[in-house]
């Protein structure tokens, strides 16, 4: 299998040993599933589901960030308590993927259960001499770690920038380098608090995400997943800081799904330009919305049309006209090993479905189930 590595910048072996090891970043849960969301997730799905066909297990971890900046002020302008927020949120991105049919996630981990990890997660990182407390806060440093950037390769002002676009806060009085990140902080007065050595406050977003990869799949990961626009600040971050701590490589391979547009910007909670997937699934098969994605290519940005979905549709219906049978498997098997190549694996099960030739098995490895009628 062959697979593009966001860090080295070229289609690599993707080799793992029989237990695959991934973490794909999840939500903040402070409003519905949209388009972008499913597609990332769908992504890592038929990754998996062709990992299992090559003989083997997964193990996929997709967290949910449920203590964040945004959570946070979300909660406070509808007047609600923010774990109630996200219990709501959270029941209804479960439903959507549910119906999208994506396989369970190996386990699926709460940023609040992993408050006594992220502490001493943090504890490590200071030891290793690469953060330092100021005023109240934690910081990471990155004058320490000559690495930096070696996950996205940006040069610096492009780094700024997206740090400041992104939650990462450069122009903080307390840091020695505007660049540097928080792994602890305190809380406003009306946030959620945790006492520490560093005083009470709140992680930092980076850290909950190495905090529970590594209590959940160990120093390192075979495959790290989420959108591409994880990649800097919050990958980076991860990578830094996890390295730091335990000194062993935390990641052997970066993948990073491209973004959904729509109206010519990415499809994103802050521009609130989305389409959801349970408005979606109130007028199609949720087999159609899911070959809307596969029609795309993982690392091709693309923008949504609606039109998008009676061609979908189409498409299912001449798939199931031939019911039972694996021809085109040998193909998609193939066309997914070519650093997932979906389209080309739906224009392979096209192919064999116009010639009348049964493709549930093809269909099947990119999960949808043509003879559920």
């Amino acid at each position: 299998m062959m697979l593009y590595d966001t860090a080295r910048q070229a289609v690599v072996p993707f080799e793992p040993g029989r237990i695959v090891t991934m973490y794909t970043c999840g939500i903040t849960p402070y409003d519905a599933t949209h388009f972008g969301h499913a597609a990332t997730y769908l992504t890592y799905d038929v990754l998996q589901r062709r990992l299992r066909d090559r003989g083997h297990e997964t193990r996929c971890v997709r967290n949910i960030t449920d203590v964040d900046d945004s959570i946070l002020q979300k909660a406070r302008e509808i007047g609600v308590h923010y774990l109630d927020l996200a219990a709501g949120e959270i029941a209804r991105f479960d439903d959507d993927l549910a119906a999208l049919g994506l396989l369970p996630a190996w386990s699926e981990p709460r940023a609040t259960s992993a408050i006594p990890d992220i502490r001493g997660f943090i504890g490590m990182v200071l030891d290793s001499g690469h953060a330092y407390e100021a005023g109240g806060a934690v910081y990471f440093d990155v004058s320490t770690w000559d690495r930096f950037g070696e996950i996205s390769h940006f040069p610096r002002a492009e780094m700024l920038a997206l740090a400041a676009e992104r939650g990462g806060n450069p122009d903080d009085p307390n840091k020695r380098d505007p660049l540097d990140f928080v792994l602890w902080q305190p809380s406003a007065p009306d946030e959620p608090s945790w006492e520490s050595l560093w005083g009470p406050g709140r992680p930092g977003w980076h850290i909950e995400c190495s905090a529970l990869a590594l209590r959940e799949l160990g120093t390192t990961i075979d495959l790290h997943g989420g959108g591409g626009d994880l990649v800097f600040p919050h990958h980076e971050c991860e990578a830094a800081q996890s390295e730091a701590a335990t000194g062993e490589p935390f990641v052997r391979h970066w993948m990073h799904q491209a973004m959904v547009r729509m109206d010519g910007e990415k499809m994103s909670k802050s521009l609130g330009n989305l389409v959801f997937v349970s408005e979606l699934r109130k007028e199609w098969d949720p087999r159609v919305i899911r070959l809307v994605a596969h029609a795309q290519h993982y690392r091709r940005a693309w923008e949504w049309d609606d039109a998008m979905l009676p061609a979908a549709a189409e498409r299912l219906a001449a798939w199931q006209a031939n019911g039972e049978g694996g021809f085109a498997l040998a193909e998609v098997r193939a066309a997914l090993d070519d650093d997932l190549d979906t389209p080309t694996a739906v224009a392979a099960i096209d192919a064999a479905a116009a010639e009348g030739r049964g493709v549930s098995v093809a269909a099947g490895l990119l999960g949808i189930d043509i003879l559920d009628v």
